[in-house]
């Protein structure tokens, strides 16, 4: 019998908005305080919970950290994840683009 590595274990990639674009439904959006945020404030790769967690894969882990809004459903799992508390959650009708 082959040995089995326990350490190994099955894993899958996201796919980028796999439910599709957000549309005009979404209530809340996610809004990086840079100045809090563990990445940017370091400048070196650090933390990326968001991205970790983000069950749409939205988030891209770079310095700085960006949300493809087009995409993210407002579920605020990535403000809740974020040890900074650099992520706050922002109603759409208070939102300047």
């Amino acid at each position: 019998m082959k040995k089995r590595d326990e350490n190994i274990s099955a894993m899958c990639k996201p796919t980028i908005g796999e439910a599709g674009r957000t549309g005009d439904w979404r209530d809340l959006r996610p809004v990086i305080d840079h100045s809090k945020c563990t990445p940017f404030v370091k400048k070196k790769a650090a933390c990326y919970l968001c991205w970790l967690y983000c069950p749409e894969a939205v988030v891209k882990a770079g310095i700085p950290v960006q949300i493809d809004l087009e995409y993210c459903k407002g579920c605020g799992i990535c403000a809740e994840e974020c040890p900074s508390r650099a992520i706050s959650m922002v109603r759409e009708d208070q939102c300047n683009d």
